[in-house]
This record gives structure tokens, C-alpha cells and sequence, in this order.
């Protein structure tokens, strides 16, 4: 079945306290997805962010971000007072977010709201907890820490604790039960308002594809509590970490700073955590996007300490057989996989075993007519065809980078004469193509300019932050959208 797909996080959606959240916007969005009759809404990592406020850099890779539970929900249940979230100062621009003052202010509010909760009365509760203690306890406890160490980094903390030693691992279980019973609630509630998010859109015909990095970050609770799913030293300090060899576009490569998994250890597991990974995700999501999923045939493993990506080597990966087990465990995985950047004859013939669908970017494509990107090379209908993903510029930013050779083919390719019918046309490029699923993010249906960019990779500070408002959502845009999913059949 064809299917269309807007891309826009949780983040990004309406709201009067800083960024987007899981209540009344997050609905009225998917009224509006339905009315435009698009079956998918694409997000990004649901998870907590860090430093650089990056969602695939997260304390936890099964906890939800606290910044998305929405304070009007929690005070119709009587856990807050409107003054008590209004009064606050959330940011002066509602097109950007303002993560400084998140920060400052969303655990005040969710504090006064814990203070109120009563476990024993709230529905459900327990049996969260009791469902979710395997990764659980260690997150609340992991995150109460972080609070008493003032956020820093696990790895800067005392020995005993950073070591994970039993004893001082009990210690501060019992010392700090009030500030772990607060993290618990903050799950329950993200879960419990992410739930009914979820079961409004799925009965109104739309599919949630969720994103799960490949890598978890260094500062995480899976680095504290499991270090033998890394390649640590014995002191808890990686041999290597992760990134990408140098090209045409980053001559010292990208030094993402993960820790690299210790393969060896996840085969003799029989890939215990990693299908226990993806089990999750595919109970938080309808479909499951991977990040970076060649990195599972091969990764680029640079030496700790090294300050760029200039220096390091390709190392081997689980490979297919990781797949062939999560699916003997938990059956036919709904995967999309992350097919971008140095693909090799090696990472092809493991998606092809997968025979999960992969990702073709038009951004990439109007080079010469034997682009693979380009919608007429699609070998098959099993691809999600993107304008452009959250990594990339907006349409019209884009548009304004094109060289005078790549401008001049893509007038050619998608026959318009002027440089402002470009976006629109490779929108209707990808709709028309015979990909499974044709997505756009929704900057490129608002025609956002640049500064309506997600993420520039490699940089630090100004990414994440794009909202939009209410106003956006009209009923003439949701029918464009709509006569464009009828005209090609989506």
C-alpha cells in the first residue's frame, strides 16, 4: 500500500511552554494528518536529551524525554495548578526552542506536580513499575545521581558510585529513594501520556515511525550499569569510540564520541540486549527507523582521546545474523533502515538479507541522471523516499546551496523553469515515485526558509530547535496535502 509521511518531532509541535508536547497540539496535529490523508507521522528519538540537546544522545535509550509531558493533562488530574506552569518564563520566541530554560524550569514544575501524586491512587502505576523494573530502577537511580552530582557526567563522579560498586550502588538507593521515586514518576507519566498519544493516532488510521540511534551516548545510564556491552578499559574508559572516516564534505570525519559496543560479548548473549532494544522500540513505535544501520555490517572504531575522525580503521559488525535472531525471537520486525552515508557491496547484500526498506534522500540526487537517489533508479517499491530528513536543509534553504551545474540539471530533471517551483516539484518527485512511503518534513510543506533547519551535522549549539505554530495547521494546507496523496495514489 503507498503511503505518504510527514516528518516533525515531538518538538516542534505548538505550545505556550517552550517546546511541544504530548497534549492537546499533539492531538489536533493528528486530526490534521488525518484530514490531509497522510498514514505516517515520523518523529525523532523520544528520549531524554543531553548536553548539546541532541535527542540521539540520551541518558537512557528506553526513557521518555520529560520536556514532552504536557502540563495541562497534569492539571486536570489534579496534580498542578495553572499559575504554578504558567508563571514561568519559557522563551520568548515561539519558532525556536529555548532548551536553557527547559532546563531551568521543567523539573520545577514536574517537582511540584510529584509532591501532589499519590502512587497507591494513581491507575496503573505499580504495574509500570513493576513491568518496566528491568531498566527502570537503574535509570530513576541513575538520574537522581546526576541531580546530587550537580549533572555531571557519570564518569566524574566518586569512584565507588562511578564504578557501580555494589555497596555504594545500595547506599545511594537508600539515600536517595524520594529523588528516585520522582524519576519513576516522570516515566510513568511520559509513558502513560505517550500511550494515549499513541492509541488516538493508530485509531485514526495513522502509523507512528519512531528513530533509534545506533549508538548509546558515554554519559547513559547503559554506560554506568552495563559496561560490558562496550568496549571499556578496565578503569571504564573506552578503548575507542564512534564516527565517520573523512570525505569530500567533512575532511577530519565526524567524531561522534560514542562508545562502541562490544560485539564479542553481545554474540555470546545471543544479542540479548539488542533484541530487547529493538522488542521496545517496536512497542513504542508502529515502525522502527535505525540509525546508522550500516554500522551493523561494519564501523568506523577511532582511538579514544583522538581529537578528529582522520585516524581509524573498519571494523566488523554483528552482520545479518543479529536480525535473524531478534525475528526468530520476536517475528517479522517493522524496520527501516538507515541506509545513508559509505555503503558498500558488504552493507548492500545485508540489507538485502534484512530485506528491510531503505532510505533514498532527493536532496542527495540531482547530480547527473545516474544518481541512485533520483526516483526513476529506484530498483524496487521497497524504499521511504524523503525530500529531505532532519539532518538536511530545509527545501528552499537547500535550493540556495544548489551550484549553477546541479541547479541547471534539477530545472532540467523536474521540468520547472524557475528556481522558487524546485521545492514544490521535488516534493512531487518523491509522491510520484514508486517508494512504499513518500516523506517530507514538514518545514518543506510550510516553505520554511534556512533557518527552518532541524540539524546541521557536526555542530554544536542552534540545532533541535524548530517549532512550529498553530496557525501552520490550515485546512488549506491539509488539502493540498490531501490532492497530492489522492494524485499519486497515497
Amino acid at each position: 500500500m503507498r503511503k505518504s509521511c510527514i516528518l516533525m518531532h515531538i518538538s516542534s509541535l505548538p505550545s505556550e511552554y517552550g517546546i511541544g508536547k504530548m497534549g492537546k497540539a499533539a492531538f489536533e496535529f493528528v486530526d490534521f494528518l488525518k484530514s490531509a490523508e497522510v498514514k505516517c507521522w515520523q518523529i525523532l528519538p523520544l528520549s531524554p536529551t543531553s548536553y548539546g540537546d541532541s535527542p540521539y544522545q540520551s541518558f537512557s535509550v528506553k526513557a521518555g524525554n520529560p520536556y514532552f509531558i504536557d502540563f495541562d493533562v497534569l492539571e486536570c488530574d489534579g496534580l498542578l495548578e495553572h499559575h504554578e506552569f504558567a508563571s514561568f518564563e519559557w522563551g520568548n520566541d515561539p519558532e525556536k526552542v529555548d532548551y536553557s530554560l527547559l532546563y531551568d524550569h521543567c523539573y520545577d514544575v514536574l517537582r511540584i506536580a510529584f509532591n501532589r501524586f499519590r502512587p497507591a491512587k494513581a491507575q496503573g502505576y505499580k504495574e509500570f513499575c513493576d513491568e518496566n523494573k528491568k531498566w527502570l530502577d537503574e535509570y530513576a537511580l541513575f538520574m537522581a545521581l546526576k541531580f546530587r552530582y550537580d549533572g555531571k557526567p557519570w564518569y566524574e563522579w566518586d569512584s565507588d558510585i562511578s564504578m557501580h560498586k555494589t555497596k555504594a550502588v545500595a547506599a545511594a538507593k537508600k539515600e536517595l529513594k524520594k529523588d528516585i521515586g520522582f524519576y519513576k514518576f516522570i516515566q510513568y507519566e511520559f509513558h502513560r501520556q505517550w500511550s494515549e498519544l499513541k492509541k488516538y493516532a493508530n485509531d485514526s488510521g495513522i502509523e507512528i515511525i519512531g528513530d533509534i540511534p545506533i549508538y548509546c551516548a558515554l554519559d547513559s545510564v547503559e554506560a554506568w550499569a552495563t559496561p560490558k556491552l562496550f568496549q571499556f578499559d578496565r578503569k571504564r574508559r573506552p578503548v575507542a569510540v564512534a564516527g565517520c572516516p573523512p570525505d569530500d564534505f567533512s575532511p577530519l570525519g565526524q567524531l561522534w564520541g560514542n562508545p562502541l559496543y562490544n560485539w564479542d560479548y553481545h554474540k555470546k548473549t545471543g544479542y540479548a540486549w539488542w533484541i530487547d532494544r529493538i522488542k521496545a522500540a517496536s512497542e513504542l513505535y508502529d515502525i522502527v527507523r535505525i540509525d546508522h544501520f550500516r554500522g551493523f555490517e561494519s564501523y568506523y572504531s577511532i582511538p579514544f582521546g583522538n581529537e578528529d575522525a582522520t585516524v581509524g580503521e573498519w571494523e566488523k559488525g554483528p552482520n545479518y545474523e543479529l536480525f535473524r535472531l531478534a525475528e526468530e525471537k520476536l517475528g517479522k520486525l517493522n524496520i527501516i533502515a538507515e541506509d545513508l552515508g559509505f555503503i558498500t557491496p558488504e552493507v548492500r547484500e545485508m540489507l538485502d538479507k534484512c530485506g528491510y526498506p531503505g532510505m533514498k534522500v532527493l536532496q542527495f540526487g540531482f547530480s547527473d541522471g545516474e544518481n541512485e537517489y533520483l526516483p526513476h533508479n529506484y530498483s524496487s517499491t521497497n524504499y521511504f523516499a524523503y525530500t529531505g530528513t532532519h539532518d538536511n536543509e530545509t527545501l528552499i534553504g537547500w535550493v540556495d546551496t544548489l551550484d549553477k551545474k546541479s541547479l541547471k540539471f534539477a530545472k532540467q530533471y523536474l521540468n520547472v523553469k524557475k528556481k522558487k517551483e524546485i521545492p514544490m516539484a521535488v516534493i512531487r518527485a518523491a509522491w510520484g515515485s514508486v517508494a512504499e512511503v513518500a516523506a517530507a518534513q514538514i518545514q518543506d510543506f510550510l516553505d520554511s526558509p534556512k533557518e527552518g533547519r532541524m540539524n546541521t551535522p557536526s555542530t554544536l549549539g542552534g540545532n533541535w530547535q524548530f517549532r512550529t505554530r498553530k496557525s501552520d495547521f490550515t485546512p488549506e494546507l491539509a488539502k493540498k496535502i490531501r490532492k497530492l496523496n489522492r494524485l499519486y495514489n497515497r
